[in-house]
């Protein structure tokens, strides 16, 4: 499933190509049939994203398309309006068919009104990519919580956008054992964890890929092969099981947590060795 930067990253594009213009709604595949008449010929004029929710909105209407991508879904970005190759839940393009996009298998893709934008949003947690939002605003869930802080990271009522890849790589990055439970964090690390994320979330929506390894441990100044992954960018435990921790050597580890594979490594996130 996406993380919240790619939906950030998503909305910066659909606003770039399509803000102020007008433009053309369909739906080859027929499930947003309905909608897509009502949003015809309309200016579109913004595209904001919420943890891992898009929110599209247009001149004259007080509705929104909320789109959630899900595990399956996709956004084809065109030069042109191409013919529609199999099946599209939404065609949106430019009324002048200088560009269009394409949504494909999406978990959601719906118009909301306003009170049910207001209910979607209320029930996801601050954003580390929202720059009103401060660790503060997760806090009290975070410390005060017997759950672990593995379990809470993925729960998007806790905080929004954070998905499996984030959550291991700041858990390692902070050599937080992913047992421990939020109300054994500590204020200090749960404020610098947020801190990280916010930088490393900010630089994904940049790049368009997830690189959380420090300047020492990139595969130039290690002499390492770059990682070869089709989720891209360099990491320290994702999708590293049985290989050797990039820092301490030893074997990282998988097992199954919040219904996601979850990565670390035994020595550098013991308990007793937490670093803030």
């Amino acid at each position: 499933m996406p993380e919240g930067h790619t939906l950030h990253r998503l909305a910066g594009q659909i606003e770039t190509a399509l803000a102020g213009r007008r433009t053309l709604s369909s739906s080859p595949q027929g499930r947003f049939a309905d909608a897509a008449r009502i949003l015809d010929e309309r200016t579109l004029t913004g595209a904001t994203a919420r943890g891992k929710h898009v929110l599209v909105a247009f001149e004259g209407l007080a509705e929104q398309v909320h789109v959630h991508l899900g595990l399956f879904g996709r956004w084809d970005v065109h030069e042109g309006v191409p013919p529609v190759v199999g099946q599209v839940r939404w065609r949106l393009a430019a009324a002048d068919g200088s560009t269009s996009l394409d949504l494909r298998g999406p978990t959601a893709c719906e118009l909301l009104t306003p009170l049910e934008v207001d209910a979607l949003l209320s029930r996801i947690g601050p954003d580390p990519l929202d720059p009103t939002a401060t660790a503060l605003d997760a806090e009290a869930v975070v410390l005060g919580s017997r759950r672990s802080i593995d379990v809470l990271l993925m729960d998007q009522s806790v905080i929004g956008g954070v998905g499996n890849v984030y959550r291991a790589e700041v858990l390692f990055r902070h050599g937080v054992d992913p047992a421990t439970p939020g109300r054994q964090l500590g204020a200090d690390r749960w404020r610098a964890m947020w801190d990280d994320l916010v930088v490393l979330m900010r630089d994904g929506v940049r790049s368009g890929r997830i690189d959380t390894v420090r300047p020492e441990h990139t595969p130039e100044a290690m002499g390492r092969d770059p990682r070869a992954d089709d989720h891209g960018g360099e990491v320290y435990v994702y999708r590293r099981a049985g290989q050797p921790c990039l820092v301490c050597g030893t074997t990282v580890l998988t097992r199954v947590v919040a219904a996601r594979n979850l990565f670390w490594c035994p020595e550098c996130q013991s308990a007793g060795r937490v670093r803030g």
